[in-house]
């Protein structure tokens, strides 16, 4: 066993504290009413993705009749589809796979992630539920964490250490647009990397608008450049750096919407969508949606996904069309949030690499 974990940096006392977290994210969700449920791992189709790789395998039946099946990037599909059938609020925590993502300090191809749904909820009121779970784990957990400063200054005030950056937890965090953030930390105006009177996607992100920019900035430039790539640039090199040394967790929301595939589109402006991540002390911990419940769309974004998928060289997949269908008898207005577990831990033992607080076999 010590053999196929290549972990010479485990610290226990941090994986204890890990074990902690997890205690404590179960509670908060079960006294806030949520059900715990258990999705497939390995399945036949997914939701086509192009920004990642997904792991394939084969399953034989009992007469050895081989079917291709995937490793779940999240159990997204699964869980809306139980929304459907009109479970109600619920949670999972589970193991998640992404293909590549080796040799780095924040991602590792087989990682833990939570995502859970509130019904008739938007994503503001999903990012008041953030607030207040990382507040109940920082009051049930860090106690126990013998890595990391706990101070408590009166009711309310909830301060860690992460990488010798002072995060302070205690609501209200920093709210901020892609937009705002784009145009503050880049000087560029967002109106002029976008056509806000375009009537498509292809129209309102035309790569021609941000090439320019992208072209003075020095950044990468090839001729099958996507938009999306592009900003991607931008974003990564000048906006995430400086969200990184923002003393509160950071909720950036409304994203372009060329990076929101299952989101809701905004209606004052169609050019965004409306999704949130979180950030604290330079780690993305959490992905949220207003989620899509328009069949059509949703059916219309798998086929450009598809396009790009083969595009971009990534793995080939089979769409679930079932959530197609799902979505077809009716999601009910709800949002969720995919938090990576793994992150979420990272912050709160002051690890600087994953590998810190789970066991790996790569």
């Amino acid at each position: 066993m010590v053999r196929s974990i290549r972990n010479s940096s485990m610290n226990f006392s941090k994986y204890y504290t890990r074990d902690t977290i997890l205690r404590s994210i179960r509670q908060f969700l079960w006294n806030e009413g949520f059900c715990e449920v258990e999705t497939p791992l390995l399945v036949p189709s997914v939701i086509p993705e192009s920004y990642l790789d997904i792991f394939t395998t084969t399953l034989f039946n009992r007469y050895r009749k081989p079917q291709k099946m995937f490793l779940t990037a999240s159990p997204e599909s699964t869980l809306k589809k139980l929304l459907v059938e009109g479970i109600g609020n619920c949670f999972e925590i589970t193991r998640s796979f992404r293909n590549t993502e080796t040799d780095a300090t924040t991602h590792s191809p087989e990682f833990t992630i939570l995502e859970f749904y509130r019904v008739n909820a938007n994503y503001m009121d999903i990012a008041k539920d953030c607030e207040r779970l990382f507040q109940y784990i920082y009051i049930k957990s860090l106690k126990r964490s013998e890595n990391n400063r706990r101070t408590v200054q009166g009711d309310g005030i909830f301060q860690l250490t992460y990488q010798g950056k002072s995060i302070d937890l205690s609501s209200p965090w920093i709210y901020m647009s892609v937009k705002d953030a784009f145009e503050k930390y880049t000087e560029i105006p967002f109106d002029q990397i976008t056509n806000k009177k375009g009537k498509t996607v292809e129209e309102m992100f035309n790569v021609n608008l941000i090439k320019p920019f992208a072209k003075k900035k020095g950044y990468t430039i090839s001729r099958d450049n996507t938009w999306e790539e592009l900003f991607n640039q931008f974003f990564l090199n000048e906006v995430e750096p400086y969200i990184s040394h923002l003393e509160k967790p950071v909720i950036l929301f409304d994203y372009p919407r060329p990076m929101a595939a299952l989101a809701t589109v905004k209606k004052e402006d169609p050019r965004f969508s409306e999704r949130f991540e979180i950030y604290a002390g330079g780690l993305e911990i959490g992905d949220c949606y207003n989620e899509l419940r328009d069949a059509k769309e949703q059916e219309n974004r798998f086929k450009f996904e598809l396009k790009e998928i083969k595009r971009r060289k990534k793995t080939e997949v089979v769409p679930d069309m079932d959530f197609i269908a799902a979505l077809q008898k009716g999601l009910p207005k709800c949002s969720g949030i995919a938090i990576g577990i793994d992150r979420l831990v990272m912050l709160f033992t002051d690890a600087k690499e994953i590998k810190e607080i789970r066991f790996c076999s790569f």
